[in-house]
């Protein structure tokens, strides 16, 4: 197998990875501290020191903290995040841009650009999931148009179909007795 054929595999094995760790929370896509510190390799406390020192850097649209119940949430999902003291943080796809800056190793960089490339595939899919909404509701609508036409011919018909005489004699079977 060629070489870049295997790295390629590893990148999107890597992509597969990070989507699972993507959740959605007040509406936007965000990542916990938690599954980012194990991607970068180091721990959890020492990754929100760095934030907390370049507090800055991260304003509430690129960071937030859990309330009890998305926490709660994110724990019925499977990610059991036992052992913590304190609820856990949260970064949009800016955020996490940002602790690229504030998070210097080799290892922060390469798993930085799987996550933008992992953002990216989503709002790709998203997109084009919207775009087949709205073609969907183009059909359905040309749909209704053609029913309709339909039913108003079926209704003009009718109308012009002389009406049978109730006194008319019934054509049927005949029952042996």
């Amino acid at each position: 197998m060629p070489k870049w054929h295997s790295k390629i595999g590893r990148e999107m094995s890597q992509i597969s990875k990070i989507e699972t760790m993507i959740y959605v929370i007040r509406g936007q896509r965000v990542m916990l501290d938690s599954d980012l510190a194990n991607l970068y390799g180091v721990e959890t406390g020492a990754l929100n020191r760095q934030v907390k020192r370049n507090i800055e850097r991260f304003p509430k649209d690129f960071m937030f903290e859990l309330n009890q119940q998305e926490f709660n949430e994110i724990r019925k999902s499977g990610n059991s995040q036992g052992g913590r003291r304190s609820l856990p943080r949260v970064f949009t796809e800016n955020g996490v841009a940002m602790l690229s800056g504030v998070i210097n190793s080799d290892k922060a960089i390469k798993v930085n650009i799987s996550i933008m490339r992992t953002f990216t595939k989503m709002r790709a899919l998203l997109a084009e999931d919207e775009s087949l909404v709205e073609k969907l509701s183009q059909f359905e609508k040309g749909t209704a148009k053609l029913f309709q036409i339909v039913f108003d011919r079926l209704e003009a018909l009718e109308r012009e179909t002389p009406s049978l005489s109730p006194k008319r004699k019934k054509i049927s079977l005949k029952e042996d007795k």
